[in-house]
Parts: C-alpha cells; sequence; structure tokens
C-alpha cells in the first residue's frame, strides 16, 4: 500500500529533495508551499502523514500544526516538523503545537526515511 505524504515546505530545494526521498521509499507526495495551500490541498485527500516546516511564509508552521489538529480527520494523522529551528525550547514548542517528530534541517538524506518512520510507528503505536 501506497503512504501519501503532505509536504509543506516554502523551500524549492527542501521540497525538491524530500520529495525525492520520500518517492524513493514508495510515498506519494503532494506538496504544498504554504500553510494556506496545504489547508486547500486537504479537501481532496487525507494524508498519511504530513512534513511540515516551522519557517513558512504568511502563517507558520506552528499555528499550521494547530489548524491541522483541529481538523477532526487529521487528529490522528502524524506531523513531524522538518526545520532549521533547533534552538533549546524549539522541539518542545513543536511538540506542543500539535507534533508527534521533529526532524533538524538539513536533512540527512541517509537518515531522513528512517527518522519519517520512527515517527510514523510511534504514533500507530500510541494510538493503541
Amino acid at each position: 500500500m501506497t503512504r501519501t505524504a503532505l509536504l509543506i515546505e516554502d523551500n524549492e530545494q527542501n521540497r525538491y529533495l524530500a520529495t525525492f526521498l520520500l518517492e524513493q521509499h514508495g510515498y506519494r507526495v503532494v506538496a504544498a508551499a504554504h500553510g494556506r495551500a496545504a489547508l486547500s490541498a486537504l479537501r481532496d485527500f487525507i494524508p498519511d502523514v504530513i512534513l511540515l516546516d516551522i519557517q513558512l511564509p504568511g502563517m507558520d508552521g506552528y499555528e499550521v500544526a494547530r489548524l491541522l489538529r483541529e481538523l477532526v480527520t487529521l487528529r490522528a494523522t502524524p506531523i513531524i516538523a522538518v526545520t532549521s529551528y533547533a534552538m533549546l525550547g524549539d522541539r518542545e514548542k513543536a511538540l506542543a503545537a500539535g507534533c508527534n517528530g521533529y526532524i533538524e534541517k538539513p536533512i540527512d538524506p541517509d537518515t531522513f526515511i528512517r527518522e519519517v518512520e520512527q515517527v510514523l510507528v510511534a504514533a500507530v503505536e500510541s494510538s493503541r
């Protein structure tokens, strides 16, 4: 079964790399360059995982995560913050906004998929 990932990332190079890695591991990727585009795209599908940049134009990723968590259909969907925010407290702030996991940028192509999968496994186990 193919998993679908919603990738919310404004940087074209980061979007390309994450999409490439996810697709190489069997994911179908729907990309959005900002929060409003992501919310609009969600009218057409329910993703298996959401990868969310925190530093987005207009509405930051924390606000996007809070809005995603308000949608009944996405309450159990894992959200992973993928961000260059790596200061003390940034991980906790992402988790408090509704994210299930946190991956620091720049992403490591050798470990990225494993990190995504770890969050997915943990989310499934916690929902049991």
